[in-house]
């Protein structure tokens, strides 16, 4: 094959893409050799004697195998941990969760009336001292206090 190499980079500034994604022909090669205007070029374009490459993407398989994985609890041992617990998921973070779940729980048990708006405001502010560990913690400490009022 004879040297394409300005006809390539002539393709690439036509096409707007890179050298490399430049295809062409090998059949018409002589008449790609003669081309040596960007006018020739169009032409040739026009013709399917040159024509760009598709880009080339990165392939997302692997990560989403990995990601499967890691989401049963593979691959997320000692040898691959980069930082402490804390680091990794901070303290701060399970603290929000933690919060928004009680307080959503804590609206939900208001609106259907299950508890009044007394008790709401006390265990509301129960919560945001940390005296629950969860959802179902302050559920049951909620039937405890129940019991003594009735």
């Amino acid at each position: 094959m004879s040297d394409l190499k300005n006809q390539r980079r002539l393709a690439g500034s036509v096409l707007k893409c890179g050298v490399n994604r430049v295809w062409l022909d090998a059949e018409r090669e002589t008449d790609i050799e003669n081309a040596i205007s960007r006018e020739d070029i169009r032409g040739l374009i026009e013709e399917g004697a040159i024509r760009a490459k598709p880009v080339q993407g990165i392939s997302r398989g692997r990560a989403r195998l990995l990601a499967a994985k890691r989401s049963y609890g593979h691959c997320r041992g000692h040898g691959r941990r980069k930082g402490s617990a804390g680091a990794r998921t901070p303290s701060k973070r399970a603290w929000i969760k933690k919060i928004r779940a009680i307080r959503r729980e804590l609206r939900v048990l208001r609106d259907d009336g299950s508890i009044d708006v007394t008790l709401y405001r006390r265990v509301y502010r129960k919560a945001a001292g940390g005296q629950f560990r969860s959802v179902a913690h302050m559920k049951a400490q909620l039937e405890q206090i129940q019991e003594r009022m009735n």
